[in-house]
């Protein structure tokens, strides 16, 4: 089985000078979900939504060509794609000849398929900047002196207030689990049911500052902590995380009732 130490993430690896499928690294889910209860039937959809912002290949003539991407992963899928494979993936493409463009996106989503064990899909573009959603919890008055593990026992809910509301953070910090380096995002959290403390909120989300884990589990774990915790009727979470490597992912997991995605944006710190 694939783990995050036998990736390419923290070694010394050249770039790839001709196309190679190979360097994409699949990492099973399974584990990670099994960490936090989750069995077979996960209780949540939704998807990894990345950003590529450095595409490069030669068309028939040998002329560069440059776009963006955006990607989606289900989060149906067996595997994650290890984000440094995805930037040495990407990279290899970039002596490669394509008659059109067309022919790279399809390429790119065969690939990314194979890696992750399902259909991902592809586009060229990326989605547009949007300012906050909702009320943020930052400006919430509170000593805080816990950084890490994460601590569902900060979440707390009011049952006899049902509300419908957005709550969001640009606090949300965590670490990758192999080079110990930050990830930094903003978080929303779309629900409807008991209205969630925001203090006790903000305390949790920051209890992530020294936590090693990646984008997607630390995605998964919020969401189920806060469904166990506060006990939301209806849940939408998704990270936004800032860009590394030319590459940031967002990934956002939704409860079975909310069928309609969310329209796809960018922080402005992405």
């Amino acid at each position: 089985m694939n783990t995050p130490q036998d990736s390419s993430l923290g070694r010394e690896v050249d770039y790839p000078r001709q196309y190679d499928a190979s360097l994409l690294f699949p990492i099973p889910r399974a584990g990670a979900r099994a960490e936090i209860g989750l069995g077979g039937g996960l209780p949540f959809h939704g998807e990894d939504r990345w950003h590529a912002y450095e595409l490069g290949w030669l068309d028939a003539r040998g002329k560069p060509c440059v776009e963006t991407l955006t990607l989606w992963v289900p989060a149906t899928s067996p595997n994650l794609i290890e984000s440094k494979s995805l930037k040495l993936y990407l990279n290899s493409l970039n002596n490669a000849r394509f008659n059109r463009p067309e022919a790279v996106r399809e390429r790119i989503a065969t690939d990314l398929s194979a890696c992750a064990g399902a259909d991902v899909r592809v586009e060229f573009g990326l989605p547009a900047f949007a300012g906050a959603d909702g009320e943020s919890v930052d400006h919430v008055d509170v000593d805080i002196d816990c950084y890490g593990p994460p601590d569902a026992g900060f979440l707390l809910a009011d049952a006899g207030t049902l509300v419908e509301e957005t709550l969001t953070s640009a606090l949300l910090k965590s670490n990758c689990p192999v080079t110990g380096q930050p990830d930094w995002a903003s978080v929303s959290i779309r629900y409807h049911g008991p209205r969630i403390d925001r203090e006790g909120l903000l305390r949790y989300l920051v209890s992530y500052r020294d936590h090693a884990e990646f984008h997607e589990q630390c995605v998964e774990r919020i969401f189920l902590d806060l469904q166990r915790r506060c006990g939301p009727a209806s849940l939408e979470v998704e990270a936004r995380y800032t860009r590394r490597g030319g590459l940031d992912i967002n990934p956002r997991r939704a409860s079975p009732d909310r069928t309609a995605a969310t329209a796809p944006i960018r922080d402005l710190r992405q």
